[in-house]
């Protein structure tokens, strides 16, 4: 599972969900020196996240391995609702009390008009299992966004994130999820190897 390059929103500190801007020039660098990375791989299948960020990200791997990838709805950031679009600070002025809430615990469920926890993760569960489903053999190649991988995460580990993220998940990482004997094992987390010196990006909302 590879979270998508850095978009023009990641830059500007905006809060991305389901909205849908581009890569910035990093993220076209970072996405380019992931199809080097990647470049001659066997992939069994390749998919992505049917989000712009997500599919510019997978425009390059696709070219160097000469196989598309198929869009998934299912694979997108979890909808975020009246807060899209906004930076921190323009969230703690405009939702006072929600935010007093979210800063001191997490949870998507105070996001007003947002997708939720339960459902969110119950999307993304039900995309991994599909996943795993059609393709019991061979390396499978996802792009997403950093939620999507937190939550699949989480669900091995047993402990829904409803907004808490515990690992860090970087612009243009890889994550690796195996299944072996009927268990999910996590093979790797936040691998940036290859993409030289990159931006710090926020891992929540951002």
């Amino acid at each position: 599972m590879i979270r998508h390059g850095e978009s023009t929103w990641n830059f500007e500190h905006r809060i991305q969900g389901q909205s849908d801007p581009p890569l910035s020039d990093e993220g076209r660098r970072q996405a380019q020196a992931l199809a080097l990375r990647l470049q001659g791989w066997a992939f069994a299948d390749f998919y992505s996240s049917d989000l712009k960020r997500a599919l510019e990200t997978a425009e390059p791997i696709a070219a160097g391995n000469g196989v598309d990838p198929q869009p998934m709805p299912e694979l997108r950031e979890i909808y975020l609702g009246e807060w899209e679009g906004l930076r921190s600070e323009e969230i703690a002025r405009r939702y006072p009390v929600a935010w007093q809430h979210w800063t001191s615990e997490p949870d998507w469920d105070l996001v007003p008009g947002g997708e939720g926890a339960a459902p969110f993760e119950s999307r993304v569960a039900a995309a991994v299992d599909m996943l795993f489903s059609r393709h019991e053999q061979g390396d499978v190649l996802v792009v997403t966004h950093g939620g999507v991988i937190q939550t699949a995460l989480g669900r091995i580990l047993g402990r829904p994130t409803r907004g808490l993220f515990v690992f860090r998940i970087q612009n243009a990482s890889i994550t690796l999820i195996e299944k072996r004997d009927g268990k999910f094992v996590i093979g790797g987390v936040n691998d940036t190897g290859g993409l030289g010196a990159a931006r710090p990006t926020e891992a929540g909302l951002a």
